[in-house]
């Protein structure tokens, strides 16, 4: 690992030139642990690392830590101690606790598979499988999979979903903490149906996004002493201006986004094709924060 580090230190100072034909994803995916300066979340949720950040314990007395073998149950301590909290909270609606999907990588940054953000340690993905224990063993955490809780059409809520799957995300959205949750659309929809017309404003926090329907990704605001941290924009509040996002804004998740994707437009005679966007696998640390080199190559 000394290796390893003192390599990235000479390639970061002195091969700048190469350094941007490196891919970000490879260097952060490299690391084992986290870096040693002061904690701080570094840049955008989408283009960013952390400095300091702490690993969630594999198994804790209300969690367990699952796909133990990607190694990215570490974030902010903030985002530690938030899931710890929510967790207690799923033990007072009959759940053993939570299974943590996951959360960030040692030092953060873009990953080699899987999610575009997730980089600056203050996103995780809470399954939506009720733990029954949490003896887990190493093999079960990588073999056990969540459940879907929306319907094959993705237009509503299937049997899965439980009162207790409303009132953890409802109590996760009160926290302080959050920015946003995201979740499949049908599951707005119906917590958008059972909430009382004068307690709807928490609802706002909850944000329909593809492909939510076996975890809620929770998404924490910028912490205090992290000075170079971008909250996401608009904020919640910009987008709220006072309501709820149970409007049309919703409805259209559930009409017209899934006739688009069912009937993708079929390009216009001569249409060139769309140019793929760039993701963040594509990143070089050219791409990310200046402060990203400093976290990489700390010890």
């Amino acid at each position: 690992m000394v290796r390893f580090l003192t390599f990235i230190t000479l390639v970061l100072g002195l091969a700048a030139p190469a350094m941007a034909q490196q891919k970000a994803n490879t260097l952060f995916g490299a690391m084992r642990a986290g870096s040693s300066g002061n904690t701080g979340a570094i840049g955008t949720y989408a283009k960013g690392c952390i400095d300091g950040a702490v690993e969630l314990p594999e198994t804790g007395p209300t969690w367990q830590a699952m796909r133990l073998s990607r190694n990215r149950n570490w974030g902010h301590p903030d985002l530690v101690a938030f899931l710890q909290r929510l967790s207690v909270t799923a033990t007072r609606q009959g759940w053993a606790g939570l299974y943590i999907g996951d959360m960030g990588q040692p030092r953060g940054g873009p990953m080699t598979s899987g999610h575009q953000s997730h980089q600056m340690g203050l996103d995780a993905d809470v399954w939506m499988l009720p733990p029954k224990r949490l003896n887990l063993s190493r093999s079960e955490r990588e073999n056990l999979s969540s459940i879907s809780v929306r319907t094959d059409d993705q237009t509503r809520v299937n049997a899965n979903w439980t009162p207790a799957h409303y009132n953890i995300m409802k109590a996760a959205a009160l926290d302080p903490a959050i920015d946003r949750i995201f979740v499949a659309a049908a599951v707005k929809v119906e917590m958008c149906k059972t909430a009382k017309r004068s307690d709807k404003k928490w609802l706002q926090k909850i944000r329909p996004l593809y492909g939510h329907n076996f975890h809620f990704h929770v998404r924490l605001k910028c912490p205090t002493g992290s000075a170079v941290c971008q909250t996401q924009s608009p904020t919640v509040s910009e987008l709220s201006k006072g309501g709820d996002g149970c409007d049309d804004s919703l409805n259209w998740w559930v009409t017209t986004y899934l006739d688009q994707l069912r009937n993708p437009p079929k390009p216009k005679p001569g249409q060139k094709p769309a140019k793929p966007k760039r993701g963040s696998r594509d990143y070089t640390m050219e791409d990310l924060p200046r402060q990203c080199q400093n976290v990489l190559a700390s010890r």
